[in-house]
């Protein structure tokens, strides 16, 4: 008898190791996976009606990884108190177990005011990536002249970006800025070719403009994507005029089966945030106050957070 319990508890012992190394194994696995997920931001814009605190925990409360903060005029943080809030900012995602990773800003010069201490500010507090504003065509000069233009400004960004170790990247909107096209944003990445500088590709403007071209954009640009933003929208007709109105994913004109194939082949490292453009009782708009209740608001959004993480 003396033998048998012997022998039970060795057995039992070598079961339990097995069964705790196996446990360890899978945790190891279950870590590394998580580690190999895209992280997916909601745009601040949407949560302008709340203060810095409750935005963390709403977004916490959501399930998204983290938020990209809008750091321009009417926006969560203004330019001039950057210093001041923006850390506050951090500080209370950090606590909710949430990040910030990316700010949304409307810089568009080196030497404009704000610009180093917003870049300076966001460094130092390990935020990775800013969209600066987007420049504008001026119709009286050529393409080529414009090019320059825009080359001459980014290159004075890159010079900050470098020095406060955050990279710029810019998104192609639809319209007739520069990046409308996407290849003209394409163009100057290559020229440029700066570790500094990158591209937010957004699908929604990217479909707008492209049509049926638009992966044709995307791969143009692919080398130089450095964070994502995503959306959707439809044609639609009012006073006889064809016009663009945002829809929830899914719900509109971007094939995202080809797009999930496609950006499915980045770096899970970059990120991707969520807008939402439609009618969500003003926050849509950035809006301090909201027509919709927050109980709705946080249903849609992780409705849109659902959509993206089973295909992304």
């Amino acid at each position: 008898m003396k033998h048998l319990k012997r022998r039970d508890f060795i057995q039992k012992g070598i079961a339990s190791a097995f069964v705790l190394s196996t446990h360890n194994s899978f945790s190891f696995l279950n870590k590394a996976s998580s580690a190999d997920q895209r992280k997916f931001y909601v745009f601040s814009k949407h949560l302008q009606w709340l203060n810095y605190n409750e935005m963390a925990d709403f977004i916490a409360s959501c399930g998204f990884d983290g938020t990209d903060v809008t750091v321009r005029p009417k926006g969560h943080v203004e330019p001039a108190r950057v210093e001041q809030d923006l850390p506050l900012v951090v500080e209370a995602l950090k606590k909710a177990g949430k990040e910030v990773t990316m700010i949304t800003t409307s810089i568009l010069k080196a030497d404009e005011p704000y610009a180093e201490s917003i870049l300076k500010t966001a460094g130092q507090l390990g935020i990775q990536y800013y969209r600066p504003g987007w420049f504008k065509y001026d119709r009286s000069i050529s393409i080529d002249e414009n090019l320059k233009n825009f080359e001459e400004q980014l290159r004075g960004l890159i010079k900050l970006n470098q020095q406060y170790n955050i990279k710029a990247s810019y998104q192609n909107h639809a319209g007739t800025g520069f990046g409308s096209p996407v290849w003209d944003i394409g163009q100057l990445l290559y020229k440029i070719d700066s570790p500094w500088l990158g591209c937010q590709y957004d699908v929604r403007h990217a479909v707008v403009e492209g049509g049926t071209s638009w992966p044709l954009g995307f791969d143009y640009v692919k080398p130089y994507i450095n964070t994502l933003d995503i959306k959707d929208f439809i044609w639609t007709k009012e006073n006889g005029k064809w016009i663009t109105k945002n829809v929830p994913l899914g719900e509109g004109m971007v094939d995202f089966d080809q797009y999930s194939k496609l950006v499915n082949t980045l770096p899970v490292s970059i990120p991707m945030c969520v807008h939402l453009e439609f009618p969500l009782g003003g926050a849509e708009h950035g809006d301090r106050k909201i027509t919709m209740s927050p109980e709705e608001i946080k249903k849609t959004m992780m409705k849109e957070l659902e959509f993206v993480r089973a295909r992304f």
